[in-house]
């Protein structure tokens, strides 16, 4: 599973200013970690983490649990030179590691209870969707009656009252082809490569049921933080 961890982060920097996105503290805990461990839980075992900002403290982190996990679990990384952009990331990496067929992908900083598991049985190319209240911060995602996105409609408000949003969860599972014979270039995943699945109608879509935190702004950072302890406390007192 290829996680997407290079990004600089910028609207948390009023929350968490000294380390990378990934690692925000959870009640003392990296969020990488939680990420990490929840993944194993599903049934992930290798991960290449595409990494460029502040990607030595990252890479400390994954050295411990390399240690940690003892041979069970394959971890790597791969650092961009310079910023690729989701979609040069991906392309990178596959160029590099010489991969083929369909790869799993995730964004480190999107937190969802289930998603690799659920996305890994797929086949052919599918971006995970969920389903929240406010889709303000993130645009709607289109679907027709089988199951093939339609259509992006970027972000605008706040769900009506009572009623839910269809939303990109940050996980996909996409075929290697895509990214051919674009290594070095700087491009996006979701404003390029999703599109042009989508224009060719080959892009499907999961209704992921799961709890949904992206942590890129203080505010749900927060959010997610406080979610967590609840839970760290239902689960200390049974």
């Amino acid at each position: 599973m290829f996680v997407l961890a290079g990004g600089y982060g910028t609207r948390l920097l009023g929350a968490v200013s000294d380390v990378p996105k990934p690692m925000a503290p959870i009640n003392g805990v990296p969020f990488l970690k939680l990420q990490l461990d929840n993944w194993i839980q599903q049934g992930q075992k290798s991960f290449v983490f595409l990494l460029h900002h502040q990607a030595e403290l990252i890479i400390t982190f994954l050295k411990e649990q390399i240690v940690l996990f003892d041979g069970k679990v394959n971890i790597s990384w791969i650092v961009e030179e310079k910023a690729l952009g989701t979609g040069g990331a991906i392309a990178n990496a596959i160029s590099k590691l010489d991969l083929s067929g369909y790869v799993l992908i995730a964004n480190a900083d999107t937190w969802l209870d289930s998603g690799p598991n659920i996305m890994s049985r797929n086949v052919g190319s599918v971006i995970g969707l969920v389903e929240v209240e406010d889709a303000s911060r993130y645009g709607l995602v289109e679907v027709d009656g089988s199951g093939i996105v339609t259509g992006f409609i970027e972000k605008m408000h706040k769900s009506m009252s009572g009623s839910l949003s269809t939303i990109n969860a940050g996980i996909y599972k996409l075929p290697t082809t895509i990214f051919k014979n674009k290594k070095d270039q700087i491009f996006s995943l979701e404003t390029e490569v999703l599109p042009e699945l989508v224009n060719n109608r080959l892009l499907y879509a999961d209704y992921l049921p799961s709890n949904f935190f992206d942590i890129g702004v203080p505010e749900d950072y927060y959010k997610f933080c406080d979610w967590h302890k609840n839970l760290m406390e239902k689960i200390s007192f049974g």
